[in-house]
């Protein structure tokens, strides 16, 4: 499982997409979650604006990341 460090306190699903190097731009990210290829806590998610606190994971090709605050 990847660790993505986030600042306090959440971060958005396409955000998050971006930040972990996933896709490179916003258009991108939408069509992924759009297209039911992004999931969240285990459940596919069709809401780009998700909001991802600490603990949560999402995950897009066999690849899992976990959402942690920044120290």
């Amino acid at each position: 499982m990847n660790i993505l460090e986030i600042k306090p306190p959440f971060i958005k699903l396409d955000q998050a997409l971006k930040f972990s190097g996933i896709v490179y731009s916003g258009g991108e990210a939408k069509e992924l979650i759009l297209d039911g290829k992004v999931s969240v806590n285990n459940e596919v998610c069709l809401l780009r604006g998700k909001k991802l606190y600490e603990g949560d994971t999402f995950s897009f090709q066999n690849e899992t990341y976990e959402v942690k605050f920044k120290q």
